[in-house]
C-alpha cells in the first residue's frame, strides 16, 4: 500500500533487530525508562509515547528496544499502559480516513493465528455482501501459520499493495479489500513487531494487544471482531491464557473508545479440511458456494454475526448470523469475492473462471504441487483429533512456510484431510493426501504425520464447533 502523508519510514539498520532501531542520535532517557519498568514500575503515558518515539526516530539502539521489550514481557502492564501503548503506535503513522456516512459500516475481524484459517477470504466478501465496508489490513505468515496475505497472492496476479484512494475505491464498488500493511501505516508497530519476533517476547500480553488495536485502530472502525486461538496449535495452548488475552483487547478497545468483542476458538484440529495456500482458496471457494467444511462456515457464520450486531447493523447476533449465511448460499458473498479479485489486480476472466468453476477447474487454475502422496490409517478407530501443530510443521519443512520474513514459499503445497473428526476409519483407509514439490516424504515425516492422527474406541460422534466463547465490552449483553 502506498504512504499516505509525507513521513517516512525509518530505514533499516545494519545488523541489530531486523531493521529496529540504532540509527540516531542515542535518546539519554531510555535507560531510566527500562530500569522502571525492569523493577517493576508504572510507566506514564508521556514515558511510552517517549518510548515509541525514540524507536520510529531511530534514537532507541536496538539492544534498548529488546531489553524494555523483555521487560514488558516479564513485570507486564495494566490497562491504562497498555492503552498508552496502542495509542503512541497507532499516532506513530496516518490515519485512513472514509467517507463520514460510512462510519456505522466500517467493521473488520483480526485473527491470532492458526492452521487451516482461511476465515477472513470468505467472511470479508460475506460482510460486504451484507452491506457492510471491511478494509482489511492482513499480515503473512511465519512459523507454522499460514498467513492471509500469502494465499491470495496464490491467485495469479492478485496484488496486496493498494494505496488509500484504491482502498477506497475498492470499499465504495465492492464493499471489501484485503490488504498489507504500508511502512507509514504504524510503523512502529513494524519496528517493533520483528524486534518481538527475535527477543522471545511475541506472547506477551500487552504487546499482543497494543500491535493488534494499533493497526485496528487506524482503520476508522465502527466495531473489531478478534478471534483469539487457544489449543495445541495456537499462541496460547492454554484456554484461560487466551481468555486474559480475550478481556485485555476488549478492555482497552474499550478505553480507547473502540467497539470491541473476542471470540475464543479452538485450534487443536486444522480448520477446515486444506491446509496449504492454493488449496485454503479452493476451500474458501466452497465455503464462498454455500458448502464446504462446516467448521469453516459455522466460524465465519458466527463471528460475521456478532460484527453485524455489535456495529449495529442487526438486532441480534442470530439476526447477523442469519444474513451472513443467506450471503454464502445467495452466492452474493462469492460475487463480492470475485469483484475483489478484478478490483485487486486479477485478470477478470481468471476472476469469473475461479468464481464459477468446479472444484476441479479451480485447481486447474491455482499453483499445484507436482505430486501427491496419500496416508493411509494404521488402525481401525475413531478420529479423536488431528493435530493441527505437528502438521503445519511437516507442511512447513515442506515449503509452506517460512522461518524468516521474506522468504519464497511454495503455494502449491500443503495437505488435505480425507476424514472428519468424529469418524469412523478402518485400517488402510486413506486418511491424508499430502501436495508437495520435490523429493517423496522422508521416513521421518511420514511418521510425523501419521502422529498426528489420534484414534479412539469410543463411539463415532459429531464434534463441537470451534467457537467457545465471546467477551464482550460492558455493558453489552448477548441477545
Amino acid at each position: 500500500m502506498e504512504a499516505l502523508g509525507t513521513r517516512a519510514a525509518p530505514p533499516p539498520a545494519p545488523g541489530g533487530l531486523s531493521g529496529a532501531g540504532g540509527w540516531g542520535p542515542p535518546d539519554p532517557q531510555l535507560p531510566e525508562l527500562i530500569r522502571r519498568k525492569r523493577d517493576g514500575e508504572r510507566l506514564s503515558e508521556e514515558d511510552i509515547r517517549d518510548f515509541v518515539r525514540a524507536v520510529v526516530d531511530g534514537s532507541a539502539q536496538d539492544t534498548q528496544i529488546g531489553a524494555m521489550l523483555m521487560a514488558i514481557r516479564l513485570r507486564g502492564m495494566d490497562l491504562e499502559e497498555t492503552s498508552a501503548l496502542t495509542q503512541a503506535l497507532a499516532k506513530s503513522g496516518q490515519q485512513l480516513e472514509w467517507p463520514e456516512a460510512w462510519h456505522q459500516q466500517l467493521v473488520d475481524k483480526h485473527s491470532t493465528g492458526g492452521v487451516g484459517d482461511k476465515v477472513s477470504l470468505v467472511l470479508a466478501p460475506a460482510l460486504a455482501a451484507c452491506g457492510c465496508k471491511v478494509p482489511m489490513i492482513s499480515g503473512r505468515g511465519l512459523g507454522h501459520t499460514g498467513g492471509t496475505l500469502d494465499k491470495l497472492e496464490s491467485i495469479p496476479g492478485f496484488s496486496v499493495i493498494q494505496s488509500p484512494e484504491q482502498m477506497q475505491m475498492l470499499l465504495e464498488v465492492v464493499g471489501c479489500c484485503i490488504v498489507g500493511q504500508s511502512e507509514e501505516l504504524v510503523p512502529a508497530d513494524g519496528l517493533l513487531y520483528a524486534a518481538r519476533d527475535v527477543t522471545a517476547t511475541v506472547d506477551s500480553l500487552p504487546l499482543i494487544t497494543a500491535s493488534i488495536l494499533s493497526k485496528k485502530a487506524v482503520e476508522g472502525l465502527s466495531a473489531l471482531v478478534v478471534d483469539v486461538k487457544y489449543g495445541g496449535a495456537a499462541v496460547f495452548p492454554d484456554q484461560e491464557k487466551a481468555r486474559e488475552l480475550a478481556r485485555t483487547l476488549v478492555g482497552v478497545g474499550a478505553g480507547l473508545g473502540m467497539k470491541v468483542a473476542a471470540a475464543l476458538t479452538a485450534m487443536d484440529n486444522p480448520l477446515g479440511r486444506c491446509v496449504g495456500h492454493s488449496l485454503e482458496v479452493e476451500e474458501a471457494l466452497l465455503c464462498l458456494d454455500g458448502a464446504g467444511p462446516w467448521d469453516l462456515r459455522d466460524l465465519v457464520v458466527r463471528l460475521g454475526g456478532a460484527l453485524l450486531w455489535l456495529s449495529g447493523q442487526a438486532e441480534t447476533q442470530a439476526q447477523g448470523a442469519a444474513w451472513v449465511a443467506q450471503a454464502l448460499d445467495s452466492g452474493s458473498a462469492r460475487d463480492r469475492f470475485e469483484r475483489m479479485l478484478k478490483g485487486q489486480g486479477v485478470d477478470p476472466g481468471l476472476a469469473r473462471a475461479l468464481c464459477s468453476g468446479t472444484s476441479a477447474q479451480r485447481r486447474q487454475l491455482l499453483p499445484r504441487a507436482s505430486k501427491q502422496e496419500e496416508l493411509q490409517a494404521l488402525e481401525d478407530g475413531t478420529v479423536e483429533r488431528i493435530q493441527a501443530l505437528p502438521l503445519a510443521r511437516v507442511l512447513h519443512e515442506l515449503g509452506a512456510g517460512r522461518s524468516r520474513a521474506g522468504q519464497t514459499i511454495r503455494p502449491g503445497v500443503g495437505a488435505e484431510l480425507l476424514v472428519d473428526v468424529g469418524q469412523r476409519l478402518r485400517r488402510g483407509t486413506p486418511w491424508l493426501r499430502v501436495h508437495l514439490d520435490g523429493p517423496a516424504l522422508s521416513a521421518p515425516q511420514r511418521h510425523a504425520l501419521q502422529g498426528t492422527l489420534l484414534l479412539s474406541d469410543r463411539a463415532p460422534f459429531t464434534p463441537p464447533s470451534p467457537f467457545t466463547e465471546l467477551v464482550l465490552p460492558p455493558p453489552l449483553e448477548q441477545p
